[in-house]
């Protein structure tokens, strides 16, 4: 599952869970570029659940999309990462790292309440 909802004028909910395959990928990246669309200095929630590796072809297509993900993550000033996996959490925080104009933290999904204060600030 990779679901994306608008939340407001400068925010962006994002939902993973599961194992994703190619077509997942592929629609769930339009839908984020499209709900992400006309945003600037936004903020991204994004909860991951109980995640598996996508597949080899979902992969694929995100490496294609590499271009328009790199237009779409600079709309964004702040991600809140909520997810159970420490792992993934330390993950997004590295990304974030790597990414200039995006701030990145990570939070436990006990913590819901904490990310959506600091998407906030």
């Amino acid at each position: 599952m990779f679901q994306v909802m608008r939340n407001g004028a400068n925010r962006v909910d994002v939902d993973f869970a599961g194992k994703l395959d190619s077509n997942e990928m592929r629609t769930g990246l339009a839908e984020l570029a499209s709900q992400s669309e006309g945003i600037a200095h936004g903020r991204m929630l994004y909860r991951v659940g109980s995640f598996e590796m996508p597949t080899l072809g979902a992969m694929a297509v995100e490496v294609s999309q590499l271009p328009q993900l790199f237009k779409v993550v600079r709309r964004f000033d702040r991600m809140a990462v909520v997810a159970d996996k420490g792992w993934v959490r330390k993950a997004s925080e590295l990304e974030g790292a790597l990414i200039p104009g995006l701030e990145i933290k990570a939070f436990g999904s006990a913590q819901s309440a904490e990310a959506e204060a600091w998407l906030q600030r």
